[in-house]
């Protein structure tokens, strides 16, 4: 299984780079806060592709701390800023989120390893295995669950409210669709979590390829101006 994190790498960091594109076009913050998201996205798949091969306590901790806490809460940020238009209200609460994520990133590279680390298998997913070898405080825990929680709800319940929207003024179909799909691409992953608890880690890295691919395709969907809505622009031009 040890592929598939390598492909969700690749169009981990390619959807990226299609985001930051067009926030560099339009400068809209939350396409920035959306790329921040891939790239702790990108890096926690890229975690498992080099945890694939060798053991790496820094990796580990890079693995969980952007995999496991930083991935969905920063996403979900991003769509706070898309659709809350209360003045300074998205700012405040990614001030806030820069700095629990602070607080998190202190955490676990501060974490000590325990022992089990030398019995590392590679030839088992590091979702089966870093329960055992990283070390996690009670606040640790409590904010891998907060920072998801927020995460999840925001993108998820975001991309919901979006398509919902669109579909009661019968406008914008493949916004709709794309926000759709990139609902159910958030899903994925956020589902693994589930999967390891009942013992099948392996579907970790499927729901991560699954999830983002979707996601991806959601993303160009409701980016793309359908042919009819180009065609008037075109003549007028």
């Amino acid at each position: 299984m040890h592929y598939l994190p390598f492909l969700s790498t690749l169009v981990t960091f390619a959807f990226a780079a299609a985001v930051f594109a067009r926030y560099l076009k339009r400068r809209g913050p939350h396409l920035l806060l959306w790329t921040i998201g891939l790239l702790f996205y990108g890096i926690g798949t890229l975690s498992e592709v080099i945890l694939g091969f060798a053991f790496s306590g820094l990796v580990l901790k890079l693995w969980y701390l952007s995999g496991a806490m930083l991935t969905a809460a920063w996403l979900g940020q991003g769509t706070v800023h898309l659709l809350v238009r209360k003045r300074g209200i998205a700012l405040a609460l990614t001030v806030i989120l820069a700095a629990v994520s602070l607080l998190a990133a202190a955490l676990i590279l501060s974490a000590p390893l325990t022992p089990a680390a030398a019995a590392y298998n590679i030839a088992q997913p590091i979702s089966s295995q870093y329960k055992d070898i990283l070390t996690r405080g009670g606040l640790t825990i409590a904010l891998t669950i907060i920072l998801n929680i927020y995460g999840t709800l925001t993108l998820i319940g975001g991309a919901v409210y979006s398509a919902v929207i669109f579909w009661r003024k019968r406008v914008l179909f493949n916004r709709m669709i794309g926000n759709v799909l990139i609902a159910a691409g958030a899903m994925a992953p956020a589902l693994a979590g589930s999967f390891v608890k009942l013992g099948l880690p392996d579907l970790l890295y499927l729901s991560e390829l699954i999830g983002v691919v979707v996601m991806y395709a959601g993303f160009i969907k409701a980016t793309t101006v359908p042919a009819k809505e180009m065609a008037p622009a075109a003549a007028a031009s």
